[in-house]
């Protein structure tokens, strides 16, 4: 049976967590709890354990049959809802501190970890609570939004903890994605990363600010639902996701020769990658000296189009064979999106703003999924969050 463990930290919503449990077992899941002291203050550990069958654990060193609960606890789950998360337990995730049961449990955990946060609405909108919900999504933990309304103290607005039976959907989601992740076996995907450089001369190029972590992303969840991935990625400072065969490319006109011979048996090819649109015309096997007879060469460089490699590939794809492509704007993201869909012969675009700290090097991304019949705004996440979503739209094409 699988085996959800539940965190309960001390709000005024500890009280939804025992409809929580009710909820999960509705869907045939062994409910297990973890509690914080604080959270034995609202709801007592006598509750939980009446409605789980199991004892809820507050103290690891209450437990005399178990030496190292945290431990137990936090590989014997197949996975660790924690409901509610207050402010202050998201902060130690963030930080790393593990100064009592769920905390530690929470850093021994070897599944998936999921965040329901609940607090009030001033304290859950504070720069410090967002950047710290921002980080535990960056390292791959999913965290639910937190619902509006009236609150307790009387406050209106964004914190209120999810009602349990969303909260049990969201968890009921999540395993049949794992069940799911199979499918992708057998299928062949391509997947571009990264810049391309284009010299100038032995030593200086033109490039762009792109790092490769949404390909990296995109290649490293393909392959864990059973794809075989070819990553053809510019220079990053990445290193290749663990099944995936990397082909490393420079240049624009080496990545579309190595996507030419990957795409002839792939059954997707995602363009993730930022390629230059244009090279310089004719780039120095030596370097070129400033203030040289060669200057001239420095201060004027003449540049000349690239080959558009999605649209190359969009244009020979076969019945059955699935196009995605990137669009990164800073302007009119969804209008430019839907005009690259249409031009590039694509299944689906991928459109984000970039610049002021957004799109590029960035861990996180927000952005529209764009196919002929509709247009998907996602919110905010990290990118191997963004990754599994691409996907499962990918499958339901």
């Amino acid at each position: 049976m699988t085996t959800v463990l539940l965190g309960v930290s001390g709000g005024i919503a500890a009280y939804k967590a025992a409809e929580i449990v009710r909820a999960l077992q509705k869907r045939d899941y062994d409910v297990r709890v973890v509690m914080t002291s604080n959270a034995a203050q609202f709801v007592s550990p006598l509750t939980f354990a009446a409605l789980s069958h199991h004892e809820a654990l507050v103290d690891e060193f209450d437990c005399p049959g178990d030496p190292i609960p945290h431990i137990t606890l936090g590989q014997g789950c197949d996975l660790f809802l924690i409901a509610p998360a207050t402010a202050n337990v998201v902060a130690k995730l963030a930080a790393g501190i593990a100064d009592d049961l769920l905390t530690s449990t929470a850093l021994a955990c070897t599944a998936p970890v999921m965040v329901a946060p609940a607090m009030n609405v001033h304290m859950y909108e504070k720069a410090a609570v967002q950047e710290n919900l921002a980080t535990l999504r960056r390292r791959g933990i999913t965290v639910l939004d937190a619902a509006s309304g009236y609150q307790a103290c009387g406050d209106t607005g964004p914190g209120r903890l999810p009602e349990p039976e969303q909260i049990a959907a969201v968890v009921e989601e999540h395993f049949h994605r794992q069940d799911a992740l199979p499918s992708w076996t057998g299928k062949k995907v391509v997947i571009t990363a990264g810049p391309t450089v284009e010299p100038i001369d032995a030593v200086r190029f033109v490039s762009n600010y792109s790092s490769g972590k949404m390909g990296y992303a995109l290649a490293a969840e393909a392959a864990r639902r059973g794809a075989d991935v070819a990553l053809v990625s510019g220079p990053v400072t990445l290193k290749a996701p663990e099944g995936v065969q990397l082909v490393p490319v420079k240049t624009a006109r080496e990545m579309l020769a190595a996507c030419e011979e990957a795409f002839v048996a792939a059954d997707v090819f995602i363009a993730s990658a930022a390629v230059a649109d244009f090279r310089p015309e004719s780039p120095s096997d030596s370097k070129i000296k400033k203030g040289s007879s060669q200057e001239g060469q420095l201060s004027y460089v003449r540049l000349v189009e690239n080959p558009d490699i999605l649209a190359a590939m969009g244009a020979k794809k076969r019945p059955g064979q699935r196009v995605v492509g990137f669009a990164a704007e800073t302007d009119n993201v969804v209008g430019y999106g839907q005009q690259k869909l249409a031009s590039k012969h694509a299944d689906m675009i991928v459109a984000n703003q970039v610049g002021e700290n957004k799109g590029f090097g960035a861990d996180d991304n927000q952005a529209f999924l764009i196919t002929e019949n509709n247009v998907e705004e996602l919110p905010l996440m990290a990118k191997q969050q963004l990754a599994s979503v691409i996907l499962d739209r990918i499958e339901q094409f």
